[in-house]
């Protein structure tokens, strides 16, 4: 689990996780500002002083979730090579699912509906996940790793939609399934696209 943030961040953590546990038993339409604020353990006034409406509130920790998100990913920079950057990305989405299943949970039932409350903020976060992914997508890309024909931009809309399906399908229906199992899986079917494996190659 990563370091939790500190002051303000604190509190968006507690409003966050506050609303991901309503959200999961109750659904998100239903809630009301007093029953996060509540379950968060903070005054109403705070939720209203911060966010201005509940509205204003789901869309600021939708945000904040994304954040958390990218943040896990963008620690596979730090991956020798570029299959290992990629077993690093897969995992480090599944780990955050696993931590914040929920807010997996809304990112499907949101994020393709058109139109949709959220839509826009979350397109625009999706938009910022996908290019990390990206990112490190170009680097197999420009190492002749991917097949000719294959676009990065695809390919990383693709695995994160893999993955986002993936790790609700495993923690649903699946849970007895380790998360080294479930990134293996994946990183066995998006190896795949290469068509061919060559001796010595590290799956890892």
């Amino acid at each position: 689990m990563s370091p939790r943030p500190t002051r303000t961040g604190a509190t968006k953590q507690k409003l966050f996780d506050a609303t991901l546990r309503l959200a999961g038993s109750r659904g998100m339409v239903g809630l009301t500002v007093d029953e996060i604020a509540a379950e968060a353990g903070v005054a109403k006034g705070t939720v209203y002083y911060n966010f201005g409406s509940k509205d204003g509130l789901i869309d600021a920790l939708l945000r904040y979730g994304v954040d958390l998100l990218a943040a896990r990913l963008a620690t596979a920079e730090d991956a020798v090579g570029p299959w290992a950057t990629v077993s690093d990305l897969v995992d480090g989405m599944l780990a955050f699912f696993a931590e914040y299943p929920t807010f997996a949970q809304l990112l499907v039932s949101e994020l393709w509906r058109t139109p949709g409350q959220w839509h826009q903020t979350l397109t625009l976060l999706r938009e910022q996940v996908t290019s990390i992914i990206r990112t490190q997508l170009q680097r197999l890309s420009d190492a002749g790793e991917l097949p000719a024909g294959v676009r990065v931009r695809t390919a990383a809309a693709s695995l994160f939609g893999t993955v986002l399906v993936v790790a609700l399908d495993w923690q649903v229906f699946d849970p007895d399934q380790t998360r080294e199992e479930v990134r293996d899986s994946v990183l066995t079917l998006v190896r795949g696209l290469r068509g061919e494996v060559h001796p010595g190659d590290d799956p890892h």
